[in-house]
Order: structure tokens, then C-alpha cells, then sequence
């Protein structure tokens, strides 16, 4: 494994309240811009309910924000986060 894969690896680690899809989920809003779960799914991944679950739960954490009712967009830490420059364990749930 390089070393730029093993950085990678590092910043984006299993956090207890992640899934593996939340980082496609975060890198298609980051790509296409604000987006609703349906439109995450049409895009390939993943399934519009399990886009429509994961959504606020990224949003509770700051790297998505709720733009209006089903419509998410990409915060400043998701960005960091999609582009490895921050570690999502050092992130708080937004509410408590």
C-alpha cells in the first residue's frame, strides 16, 4: 500500500456512527451540488430510502446541511472531509 493510501486510510476510518456509503453519499453532493436522496440514488449509490436515512445523520455531524426539505448540501468540513483533511471522529453531533 503507498503511503498516500495509507493517509487516506487514516483520515477516512470507520467512525462508530458511519457507514460506507455516507463518504459516496458526501463525494456525489460534493460533485453535482445540492441534492435530494432520490437524486443521490439516480446518480448510482445508494438507494434513494437509504440516502433519505443517512442524510440527516451526516447533517447532524456538520458535513451535510440541510438546505430545505429533502434538499442536502455539502458543508465546509464535509468538503475537508471528502478531501481528507479531516478526521470525522473529531466531529460532534450538531445536536447533542
Amino acid at each position: 500500500m503507498s503511503l498516500a493510501s495509507d493517509f487516506v486510510n487514516e483520515m477516512r476510518q470507520d467512525i462508530e456512527w458511519m457507514v460506507p456509503s455516507d463518504d459516496k453519499i458526501l463525494e456525489l453532493v460534493r460533485e453535482h451540488g445540492n441534492l435530494t436522496p432520490t437524486a443521490i440514488e439516480d446518480l448510482g449509490c445508494p438507494s434513494a430510502g437509504l440516502a433519505r436515512n443517512r442524510c440527516p445523520v451526516l447533517a447532524k455531524y456538520g458535513l451535510l446541511e440541510r438546505i430545505s426539505r429533502g434538499l442536502y448540501g455539502i458543508t465546509d468540513d464535509g468538503q475537508a472531509y471528502v478531501n481528507e483533511e479531516l478526521d470525522a471522529s473529531a466531529l460532534e453531533s450538531k445536536t447533542g
